[in-house]
């Protein structure tokens, strides 16, 4: 029986597994178990009927035919990955719409005139389902993506979303979050949005911007999600200006209605250039109001300090360190995919982890990054299961053959098994070719 042949079977043992010690639930890592300087725990995972049934210390596994054993030689398991922060409907359009001059208002130009021009049903549904194709390949189970409020083809998106979702049902959980300014939601549509949101379970978002009347529009957007029982997710300050302090507002309003919801405020770019004290001043607030921070590396290290000519200084990154040493939850995500605001990606969030850990600094230690990409999103999008390894839980993990942190971060570990309620699925990605025009 090849090795491939086991992960078939109805039970196998994955042996000489290594696991990052942040990522088993509480009291399921073996207690005989000592992580190495790494943090990585070496076990055997039992796998039985697409759940995972026992795991135990490396070598004390109980005796078994050799045939239901597939030996990981070390390489590290994960959970499945969740990317809380995508913008689907705007992917893959780079070809027909470039951001000539790479900067944040070209990127908004350059995807209005597209969705002006290309934005159909037919359209929207190729490449968002490409998208969702690769992600899968990739390894992810969840997905949350901001949608544009076009004005009539509003609807048209929503439609293609929820088609999209029930066909993907099963192997991606799908959320989506309405991308509008807080001057939208002030109006009678942006109350018929809200209802729409809370019929299909989706999330209420927008675009803080500093302006005079900036409170007064958070207080009637905590209104609408309060009365919905809906969770927030903001663009806040993806900008390098010193003035940007949408963040706190958010925060302070927060406290101000005693929020109960997930709120989840992406980007923060404005944080690295402002001083200590506002940037300590902003954090409690954020602490207080329980926060979660989405980081954006990649799409925010592209765009930022980007001027013709100038070798840019900034990184375009939030305080994320800082963020987590305060105990508030810090999570990465895709952002853009190979549109005006991100010429690259892949949807591949082993890409977003290596690429964060570069631009931070967060290898050493790695401590409890993997579950940027991993726990703290699952839990953000309040999935079913935990996205964790324990007893109990579906075997949704990916296999790597990288040993050490070193190894797994070095190569784009093509050759991952990814396997889905302890099946390996099919990681083929998608052929380019499949967006092209039918």
């Amino acid at each position: 029986m090849t090795s491939h042949n086991i992960l078939e079977g109805k039970g196998y043992w994955l042996s000489n597994a290594q696991v990052p010690l942040s990522l088993f639930l509480p009291k399921h890592c073996p207690p005989t178990v000592t992580p190495n300087s790494e943090k990585l725990v070496q076990v055997e995972i039992c796998i039985e009927e697409g759940m995972i049934t026992k795991i135990c210390a490396s070598g004390d596994r109980p005796p078994s035919h050799e045939n239901d054993v597939y030996d990981m030689k070390g390489g590290q398991v994960w959970p499945t990955f969740v990317d809380i922060h995508t913008h689907l409907d705007k992917g893959h359009i780079w070809h027909r719409s470039p951001n000539l001059d790479g900067t944040f208002e070209g990127a908004i130009a350059a995807s209005g005139e597209d969705g002006d021009r290309y934005w159909t049903a037919e359209d929207l549904y190729r490449r968002m389902n490409f998208a969702l194709k690769c992600s899968y390949a990739h390894g992810t189970q969840a997905i949350r993506t901001h949608l544009d409020l076009r004005g009539e083809e509003t609807e048209v998106t929503w439609d293609v979303f929820q088609a999209l979702r029930e066909e993907w049902q099963g192997k991606l959980e799908l959320q989506a979050v309405s991308l509008s300014t807080l001057d939208e939601l002030c109006t009678p549509e942006g109350q018929q949005l809200a209802d729409r949101l809370a019929e299909i379970g989706g999330i209420l978002g927008g675009m803080p911007l500093m302006n005079p009347n900036l409170d007064s529009k958070l207080r009637h957007v905590f209104s609408l999600a309060k009365e919905r029982n809906l969770d927030l997710d903001f663009h806040t300050d993806e900008n390098l200006h010193p003035e940007a302090c949408t963040l706190y507002h958010v925060a302070n309003t927060a406290q101000k209605y005693e929020f109960e919801g997930h709120i989840t405020c992406g980007h923060c770019c404005s944080l690295a250039v402002q001083t200590p004290e506002i940037v300590q001043e902003t954090l409690k607030a954020v602490k207080a109001a329980n926060i979660a921070i989405v980081s954006l590396p990649m799409c925010n290290l592209y765009l930022q300090d980007r001027q013709p000519g100038k070798t840019p200084t900034y990184r375009g990154v939030t305080l994320i360190q800082e963020m987590q040493k305060m105990g508030i939850s810090v999570m990465f995500a895709s952002d853009n995919c190979r549109d005006p605001f991100f010429a690259f990606g892949d949807h591949d969030m082993l890409e977003v982890f290596n690429q964060s850990v570069r631009i931070a600094h967060l290898d050493i230690p790695y401590g409890n990054w993997p579950q940027a990409v991993t726990t703290i999103p699952g839990k953000i999008m309040k999935l079913p299961n935990p996205v964790a390894i324990a007893v109990g839980l579906p075997a949704n993990l990916i296999l790597f053959k990288g040993r050490r942190f070193t190894e797994l971060l070095a190569r784009s570990q093509h050759d991952r098994i990814v396997l889905r309620n302890g099946k390996p699925i099919d990681t083929t990605l998608p052929d380019y070719a499949e967006l092209d025009k039918l």
